[in-house]
């Protein structure tokens, strides 16, 4: 594997730091001539490693870390809120980078840091300056500060050219893995916090995080617009499926056929690819019911 130059600083046994909002600073070593090794336990962190150039120090990643493509050829060490640390210190990383966000167990983390491994995990605010921290301080992290400079520019360009909804149409998020696993998304989640970037309103946000689907709350919030994963309605047996699911035909999103569905990551990641999340995310919501 070959070393990129700024991460030589590692070889030798030098102090990489880094000051991440109230923490303190964050030091390490790694033996001499060995080329940092990382595994990302975040999608999002994964992404941003591939766009500053950084993918050849993967040496591992979560199953959330689907883009870019190339990303699948690299072992897995599971999903980020059930990995288990054996997985990961099998992989002998130098690094293991996070988010707090990912949902990985407290005492995974500290098993891995046990083994002698640094961690440093990331804050990660779902908002469009929360996305731009966040690319920073995995550039600064990785001692490449100048190269999120390109990611940030294309990021603005991409939020530029999108076209909220103007007549606010009513989202109602569902994540599906089959029928027996539905749920609906209430205030604070990334979808809910999209769904506003994207000019909509979330129908269901009298509550937080997710609540179990019924029909009556179907009813009651009679969405304009259904939106799930692409693997969400798949799951469901596609839109004919869905359309079974009580309540749904009584929607006026039932009715009018507004079924849309966008890939788990990109809607959810609030990563580097957010200005086209929400360029197709406002596309689809605001697109006309069926005549």
């Amino acid at each position: 594997m070959k070393t990129i130059p700024v991460l030589k600083a590692w070889i030798g046994g030098l102090i990489l730091g880094l000051l991440l909002s109230s923490q303190a600073i964050f030091a390490t070593k790694a033996p001499k001539d060995e080329p940092v090794r990382i595994v990302s336990l975040d999608g999002t962190v994964s992404e941003i490693l591939c766009d500053l150039g950084l993918q050849s120090h993967l040496i591992g990643v979560d199953v959330t870390s689907t883009y870019p493509e190339s990303l699948q050829k690299l072992p897995k060490v599971g999903h980020n809120r059930t990995i288990s640390a054996e997985g990961v210190i099998s992989l002998k990383p130098t690094l293991v980078l996070t988010s707090v966000n990912a949902g990985t167990k407290p005492e995974v983390i500290e098993q891995i840091k046990s083994a002698g491994i640094a961690v440093i995990t990331f804050q990660q605010e779902y908002s469009v300056a929360g996305t731009k921290k966040l690319i920073q301080d995995v550039a600064n992290t990785c001692q490449v500060p100048s190269r999120a400079k390109p990611i940030l520019k294309k990021l603005d360009a991409d939020l530029a050219q999108v076209k909220k909804a103007i007549n606010s149409p009513k989202v109602l998020f569902i994540y599906a893995r089959g029928t027996g696993t539905m749920m609906v998304s209430g205030k604070g989640t990334q979808v809910d916090k999209m769904i506003e970037l994207a000019g909509g309103v979330n129908a269901t946000s009298s509550f937080e995080n997710y609540k179990p689907l019924t029909a009556e709350a179907l009813v009651t919030a009679n969405p304009d617009v259904i939106l799930l994963f692409d693997s969400g309605l798949e799951s469901l047996g596609g839109a004919q499926g869905l359309a079974k699911v009580q309540g749904i035909a009584q929607t006026n999103a039932g009715k009018n056929g507004r079924i849309i569905t966008m890939d788990g990551h990109l809607l959810t990641g609030f990563s580097p690819r957010l200005g086209k999340a929400l360029q197709e995310l406002t596309q689809k919501i605001a697109q006309k019911p069926k005549a």
